[in-house]
């Protein structure tokens, strides 16, 4: 059974994937929640410096390359490539498209996560990532058959927890739960072989 995907159906991934992302990335902006991994990270740098959060999210991704190409393959990177680009460009101007007035913190969290979770769920089955530490935990996973939701749950936790210097205990708590909803939904549905293998490219 041919398990590849299409042209076609990878452009839609890339879209729909990043856009849920993107969409979830905005509600956790709008109530001040964190989430983990390169975006979690970037979301903590854009509370101490003037950058926005697409300027940083795509800058802290580009080391993470070099271990996508030699390992995953360069058709990988380049979907996480422009994956992250479009993330990147999204938030930054989805205020010109869409805007909140009021969203209830509690409602941010978990929508929020399932947003960002259903996102990269689509995004990882399609031979891509958000890079960072997406890039990582697929990599283990191919590797050492270590389920990548595990992996990235581990790395947001940790992030989010770091942020208390900078963060209400609360906005913590309700950030922490947003990121258990974002990776439970990867560690459900994202396992080793269940659809489309990962790894390097064969052509």
């Amino acid at each position: 059974m041919d398990n590849e995907h299409s042209l076609r159906e990878n452009l839609l991934a890339l879209i729909l994937g990043s856009g849920l992302v993107s969409l979830g990335v905005i509600f956790f902006n709008q109530v001040g929640l964190l989430t983990g991994g390169t975006a979690g990270l970037a979301i903590f740098l854009t509370k101490v410096t003037d950058f926005s959060f697409g300027q940083i999210f795509f800058t802290l991704n580009l080391p993470f390359y070099w271990l996508s190409m030699t390992r995953m393959g360069w058709r990988f990177t380049l979907n996480t490539f422009v994956a992250v680009a479009i993330v990147s460009f999204a938030v930054d101007h989805l205020h010109y498209v869409i805007q909140l007035s009021h969203i209830d913190s509690f409602y941010a969290a978990i929508v929020g996560g399932a947003l960002i979770g259903t996102g990269m769920l689509v995004i990882f089955r399609h031979k891509m990532s958000l890079g960072g530490f997406n890039i990582l935990a697929l990599f283990l996973q191919e590797r050492f058959g270590i389920r990548a939701g595990k992996v990235q749950m581990g790395f947001d936790c940790t992030i989010v927890v770091l942020s208390l210097m900078i963060v209400d205990i609360q906005l913590i708590l309700l950030s922490v739960l947003g990121a258990i909803v974002t990776n439970l939904i990867l560690a459900m549905n994202h396992k080793p072989g269940r659809y489309q293998p990962m790894g390097a490219d064969k052509a």
